[in-house]
């Protein structure tokens, strides 16, 4: 009887083993976005036969094993279901034939690894709610969404807006050649005062005084006021320049101010009693007029009345220094040909720039004066001005070449006011633009959007930090996708600025192809580099907003136009700031973002992430450099 169950029970063990065999079954998880291993997933294999389950979890490099998984023996191959356990993982299975011949271990091939990919991303994986998944997060999405829109159209409507005054400026063209230029007569010369603003400009006063003192203009129709407001060294040389020019004949008066109540608004305001002229020539310490400089504005006021202001183009001393002051130059010849040409062509409000141009006295006492509650009294006493009907004149042929900043603290100095500055008038001026009768409706748009302008920063500081966002969003919820894709706008938007500066590239040759490829490493350049000014702007922008006073801070001047004449600048004043630890930190995170998503593939934003990476570096090292330097 023993011998009998004995050999009942081997043959029982041996049909057994006959019909199954155990086997160790690897393979390798990536995930889908980032193309990267799946790490510490766990995963499950199930016998479709059996329904025998299976567990693993993968390893840093993807791999999982399952270990003394039963397969058919009677069968050629085992079927099996593949599949991630984890519910924050999307479930997808994987139908898996496994031969029976295989004697250790079926290792499936690490070249064709199966596909993984969480639900949400990381910053997305929060907020169920009522049974619904990620339903907090996905509403977030929404708005984040919502608001990265309104930048990208906002940005647009600006682009656009530009386009309509590049396209006014190119019709204009034509026609300014026909224009009649008035004949200059020294007979019938206009008496004019020449003031010259200054405050601690050691480097050029004794520049601007001569080159004001060699204007040839009858001299008893002109006088120069030298407005100093210096408390160093510059008093005592300007008293000395002054003393000299005055031997020579010409009327010229040194007018030094030890309250420094309201800088230079308040420095012209308080001239104005003194003034002999019928009207004001306004330039400031970095500007070398020409000698018939006002030959070719005065005449001007002859032909009309109602001009009130004769503004020229600034011309620039010093573009060839460095590529930041060539990058400068392309920018500020956008903003004096196809913007100030654009809307004087199509009638709208433009602005005296604070220097370079000729004030008619009775427009600044008609328009309120000069007024110092922000920092561009020259934007804001423009407004009111031609609210109440004056003319202004726009001579772009007529240039006043000036000196442009040629370190990166002095062109954040200069931007921090010119941004803040035009963020203030907005403030000051949007109700009265709005309301003020006998205003065409264009004027008021192009008005609003004239003082608004600076604003463009905060929006696009705003959508490209929110481009991160959105990034995670596309990984998160493809029902959102389609929103996203309308972020190409940008592109249109790039186009229409193109355009503007197109028509204001002063290189071009007879050569077009050349001439416009080599526009297009500056445009993308210049924009490249106002991206990385953004932050600064940014703040800027919102501090004239939100009423924030500051002092001011007048651009450092320099006197030089070689690299080799620059041997310092004490006015200069350079310090590590938390803008600028800040703007280092975005250009790593942007510089991490654009290489990150070009390994994967996701190629959409790496261009304007790239552009980030490269303008906050730009600001960010050569400020450092600044710094070391110094």
């Amino acid at each position: 009887m023993t011998r009998s169950l004995l050999v009942l029970f081997y043959a029982l063990f041996a049909l057994s083993a006959f019909g199954q065999i155990k086997r160790n079954i690897s393979g390798y998880y990536q995930d889908y976005r980032t193309k990267g291993p799946s790490e510490e997933v766990p995963v499950r294999l199930v016998n479709k036969e059996t329904g025998k389950t299976y567990k693993a979890i993968t390893d840093k490099n993807g791999k999982f094993l399952f270990k003394g998984v039963e397969l058919n023996a009677n069968a050629d191959t085992s079927l099996f279901d593949l599949s991630v356990s984890d519910i924050k993982y999307k479930q997808e299975k994987f139908l898996i034939k496994i031969d029976s011949h295989h004697t250790d271990e079926y290792q499936m091939d690490q070249k064709n690894p199966f596909k993984t990919s969480t639900k949400v991303t990381w910053m997305f994986n929060w907020g169920t709610w009522n049974g619904k998944e990620n339903y907090w997060s996905h509403f977030t999405a929404k708005v984040v969404l919502v608001i990265y829109g309104a930048c990208l159209i906002l940005v647009f409507i600006y682009s656009l807006l530009q386009l309509s005054l590049s396209v006014a400026y190119a019709r204009n063209r034509k026609r300014k050649t026909l224009e009649v230029k008035p004949v200059y007569n020294p007979e019938t010369a206009l008496t004019v005062t020449v003031q010259l603003p200054m405050y601690n400009e050691m480097y050029v006063a004794d520049r601007i005084i001569e080159a004001a003192a060699a204007f040839d203009y009858p001299k008893d129709k002109f006088d120069i006021q030298v407005l100093d407001d210096s408390t160093d060294e510059t008093k005592d040389l300007i008293a000395k320049k002054v003393a000299e020019i005055a031997a020579q004949g010409i009327q010229i008066e040194h007018i030094h101010r030890v309250d420094r109540t309201g800088y230079k608004a308040g420095a012209l305001d308080s001239a104005m009693n003194k003034v002999k002229g019928e009207f004001i020539a306004i330039f400031d310490a970095d500007f070398v007029p020409e000698k018939d400089w006002l030959q070719q504005t005065m005449p001007y006021f002859e032909t009309d009345n109602n001009i009130g202001v004769v503004q020229t183009r600034w011309g620039h001393l010093n573009k060839s220094y460095s590529l930041l002051t060539e990058l400068q130059a392309f920018g500020l010849n956008g903003h004096f040909a196809a913007e100030q040409g654009g809307r004087s062509a199509a009638g709208h409000f433009i602005n005296f720039n604070g220097t370079g141009g000729i004030w008619r006295k009775k427009c600044i006492e008609s328009a309120g004066g000069w007024e110092h509650d922000t920092l561009t009294e020259d934007l804001d006493l423009s407004y009111r001005a031609q609210l109440r009907g004056w003319k202004f004149k726009y001579l772009e042929d007529v240039v006043a070449p000036a000196e442009l900043p040629i370190t990166m603290s002095a062109l954040k100095a200069q931007q921090h006011r010119w941004m803040k500055g035009g963020a203030e008038c907005f403030v000051k001026m949007w109700k009265t633009i709005l309301t003020f009768k006998n205003v065409r409706l264009t004027d008021r748009i192009h008005g609003l959007s004239h003082l608004f302008n600076s604003s463009v920063f905060v929006f696009i500081l705003i959508m490209s930090l929110l481009s991160l966002v959105v990034l995670q969003i596309k990984d998160s919820f493809s029902d959102l996708n389609y929103v996203i894709q309308y972020g190409s706008i940008f592109i249109l938007s790039t186009v229409f600025l193109m355009y503007y500066y197109w028509l204001a590239y002063r290189d071009k040759t007879a050569n077009k192809f050349s001439s416009f490829i080599r526009f297009l490493g500056r445009f993308f350049l210049f924009l490249t580099v106002s991206l990385g000014l953004s932050l600064a702007n940014t703040i800027a922008v919102l501090e004239g907003f939100m009423g924030i006073k500051s002092s001011f801070v007048r651009t450092p001047k320099f006197n030089v136009s070689k690299k080799g004449e620059f041997k310092g600048n004490k006015y200069d004043k350079k310090s590590i700031s938390l803008i600028t630890i800040g703007e280092g930190i975005l250009m790593c995170v942007f510089g991490f973002t654009a290489v990150n998503r070009a390994i994967y593939g996701d190629l959409g934003m790496v261009p304007f992430h790239l552009m980030l990476t490269i303008g906050y570096g730009v600001v960010f090292f050569n400020t450092l450099k600044e710094l070391r330097q110094g």
